[in-house]
C-alpha cells in the first residue's frame, strides 16, 4: 500500500513539474511570440484601459480621454484639434500614433519606467502607472495668430525663439481634426479614407515634413556666405552684375522681376530681391564656401528632431557653376522646410548662432513631478557675429523700404526677407510665397521671435502671388502676437 502511495506521489510531482515547465515555457520562452500574436488583445486592452496622459500648451491641456465603456475603454479627445494637429498628431486605436503622440507615446501611455518609483514591481505585476504629461514650448497666442492668418490657405508657419530654439508656433493648413481617427468604429475608417484621399493632403505637416524651394529667402544664406568670405565688404558699393546675367557655361539668361538691378549694391539688391546680383554672388563665393555656410545653418542635416523627425532641408554639394548660381537664389535643388527657414532668420537675430529647435519643454508625472527637461540646447556659429549685425541691417531695410513693408510692426524693430519661389517644369507651377522675419519689441534686449511663412495657394492669381503681399502679413500677425504684452 505504501509503495502505491509513493508511486502516486511521484507521479503527481512529475505532473506538477510538467505544469511548472510548461508555465515557464509559456511565460518566458514563448512570451514574445504570444505578445506579438495578432489575436492577443491583452496589450491593447491594457493600453486603452486607462486615460492617456495629456499634452499641454500654455499650461492647459489640448488633449483628453473619453470613457467609451467598451473593451478598448478610453479614446483620445482633442481641444481645437485642427489648430494643434501638426504638433499633437493623432493617437488612434486603429491607425497608431503620429508626431508628439508618437514621440512621447511611452510617457503618455504609462509605459515609461521613469513614471514609477518602483519600475521592477510594475514588471512583476504587469501594471502600469498613470500616463505622464508633455509640456510644450508653444505660445498659444502665436499658434492661434498663425492659424487665423493662414485662413485655410494651403501653407505653413513656423516660429521659434532665437535665443533658445523654443518652437513658439507650428501650423499647417489645411488641417484636420485628429479626434476623427481616435476610435476603431466605421466612422474612423471612413475619416481615414477621406483624409488620405483628399488632394489637399490635410494630414501632411507642411511646417516640418514638406520641403519647398525657398526662393529669395535663401539670399540670407548667400549674403552670409559672401560677407563671411570677404567677397562683399561694402554693402553700398556697386556690384559688377549685368542684367540679364548669363549663367556660366550656358546660353541661359537670368533676369529679374523688377528694374534697377544692373550693378546694384548688395543693400539695394537685397531690398528688392535682385536675382542677377545674388546668383553671380553665389558663383563668386564658390561651391565649397556656399555648402559650408548652408550646412552651418542646418541644411543637409538628416538628424533634426523636435522630438519627432523633421524632413531634411537640402543644398546640393555637387553643382556646376550654372547650378550653383540658381541654388544661391533658392532654386534648382535647394529645398527647405518652413522650420529650417525660421531657424535661418533666428540665427541672424541671435548674433549668428543657431540654436537647435525643440518643442517639448519638460515631461512630468501626473502629480506634476518632473520626469525630464529640454536642458541646454547645442549651439553652432553659422556666421561671424559681425556678419549677423550687417544682415540685421539688410533685413530691416527690406521692411523699412523694400519688399517686406507689410511685415512692419509699429514700435518694434523688424527684419524680413521675402521670396516668390518658382517651381515645376519650366517654372510653370504656381509660385510659393515666402517670408522669413524676426522682431524685437520696444522693451526687449534682443529679438524674441523669428518666423517663416510659406503660402502655396493655387487659387490666387499667379501675378498676385508675392512673398511681400501674401506671406509678410501672416508673419507680422505671428510676431505681433508674441510681442504683445
Amino acid at each position: 500500500m505504501t509503495r502505491h502511495i509513493r508511486h502516486a506521489a511521484v507521479f503527481c510531482a512529475l505532473l506538477l513539474l510538467a505544469l511548472l515547465v510548461n508555465a515557464l515555457r509559456v511565460q518566458v520562452v514563448r512570451s514574445a511570440a504570444y505578445d506579438g500574436n495578432p489575436a492577443n488583445r491583452r496589450e491593447s486592452i491594457a493600453r486603452y484601459g486607462q486615460p492617456r496622459g495629456d499634452i499641454l500648451v500654455g499650461g492647459a491641456p489640448v488633449t483628453g480621454s473619453r470613457d467609451t465603456g467598451e473593451q478598448l475603454r478610453y479614446e483620445r479627445t482633442y481641444t481645437d484639434g485642427p489648430l494643434y494637429a501638426p504638433v499633437t498628431g493623432f493617437a488612434s486605436q486603429e491607425y497608431g500614433t503620429t508626431f508628439l503622440e508618437h514621440a512621447e507615446d511611452d510617457l503618455l501611455s504609462g509605459l515609461d519606467p521613469m513614471l514609477s518609483p518602483f519600475p521592477l514591481w510594475n514588471d512583476v505585476t504587469r501594471g502600469r502607472p498613470p500616463g505622464g504629461t508633455v509640456v510644450t514650448t508653444l505660445d498659444r497666442r502665436a499658434q492661434r495668430a498663425a492659424f487665423a492668418a493662414l485662413d485655410g490657405r494651403k501653407g505653413a508657419v513656423a516660429a521659434v525663439e532665437p535665443a533658445t530654439g523654443r518652437v513658439l508656433a507650428l501650423v499647417s493648413s489645411p488641417s484636420y481634426d485628429p479626434a476623427l481617427l481616435s476610435g476603431n468604429d466605421p466612422g474612423a475608417e471612413a475619416a481615414w479614407e477621406r483624409l488620405n484621399g483628399d488632394p489637399d493632403r490635410p494630414m501632411l505637416n507642411r511646417a516640418v515634413r514638406q520641403t519647398y524651394p525657398p526662393g529669395s529667402t535663401f539670399k540670407v544664406v548667400t549674403a552670409a556666405a559672401a560677407l563671411d568670405a570677404g567677397v562683399v565688404t561694402d554693402l553700398d558699393a556697386p556690384t559688377d552684375s549685368p542684367v540679364p546675367y548669363r549663367l556660366p557655361g550656358t546660353t541661359t539668361r537670368l533676369t529679374n522681376s523688377g528694374d534697377g538691378c544692373a550693378d546694384a549694391p548688395v543693400r539695394e539688391a537685397f531690398e528688392w530681391s535682385c536675382n542677377t546680383v545674388f546668383a553671380k554672388l553665389g558663383v563668386r563665393v564658390g561651391l565649397a564656401r556656399m555648402s559650408r555656410t548652408a550646412q552651418a545653418f542646418g541644411f543637409n542635416d538628416p538628424d533634426v528632431r523636435i522630438p519627432f523627425p523633421v524632413a531634411t532641408s537640402t543644398f546640393d554639394t555637387s553643382l556646376d557653376q550654372a547650378q550653383l548660381a540658381l541654388s544661391s537664389i533658392g532654386q534648382y535643388n535647394t529645398r527647405a522646410t518652413p522650420l529650417q527657414m525660421a531657424t535661418v532668420a533666428a540665427a541672424v537675430a541671435n548674433g549668428g548662432q543657431v540654436r537647435e529647435p525643440y518643442l517639448v519643454e519638460r515631461t512630468t508625472r501626473r502629480g506634476g513631478a518632473t520626469v525630464g527637461t529640454a536642458g541646454s540646447r547645442s549651439a553652432r556659429q553659422a556666421m561671424f557675429p559681425s556678419t549677423a549685425v550687417r544682415l540685421r541691417e539688410l533685413m530691416e531695410d527690406v521692411v523699412r523700404e523694400g519688399t517686406g513693408t507689410r511685415a512692419a510692426i509699429p514700435g518694434a524693430r523688424v527684419g524680413a526677407k521675402t521670396g516668390t519661389a518658382q517651381h515645376g517644369i519650366g517654372n510653370a507651377g504656381t509660385p510659393y510665397a515666402w517670408c522669413v522675419s524676426w522682431a524685437q519689441g520696444r522693451r526687449d534686449v534682443e529679438p524674441s521671435v523669428a518666423v517663416a511663412v510659406v503660402v502655396e495657394d493655387g487659387s490666387a492669381d499667379r501675378g498676385e502671388i508675392t512673398g511681400g503681399g501674401m506671406a509678410a502679413p501672416i508673419a507680422r500677425a505671428v510676431m505681433a502676437s508674441v510681442l504683445a504684452p
